[in-house]
């Protein structure tokens, strides 16, 4: 994960508190609105670690190609990092 569970687990309870703290949204007694909001934060903070490993994924498939074509693994990863999140219209 690219930011700690911790801190996205503080990160959700900020927001939490915010929202009920501004009156933008109410809530019934006892109801756990941080853990309605952290797995929705905490998939999101893993979308890059879940790009990543695709593309080391796609990369293992081609590693022999990329040796012959003396292509450097970083550069290749960086391109192909950079093209999915185009692709997919994704915020890192």
């Amino acid at each position: 994960m690219s930011l700690r569970k911790e801190f996205v687990r503080l990160l959700a309870a900020k927001v939490a508190e915010e929202l009920v703290a501004q009156e933008m949204i109410e809530i019934p007694h006892g109801f756990d609105l941080v853990g309605r909001i952290l797995p929705v934060m905490e998939e999101e903070a893993n979308v890059e670690d879940r790009l990543n490993e695709e593309v080391r994924t796609l990369l293992t498939q081609y590693q022999e190609q990329m040796k012959e074509g003396g292509v450097s693994y970083q550069e290749m990863f960086k391109l192909i990092k950079k093209k999915l999140v185009k692709e997919r219209k994704l915020e890192l």
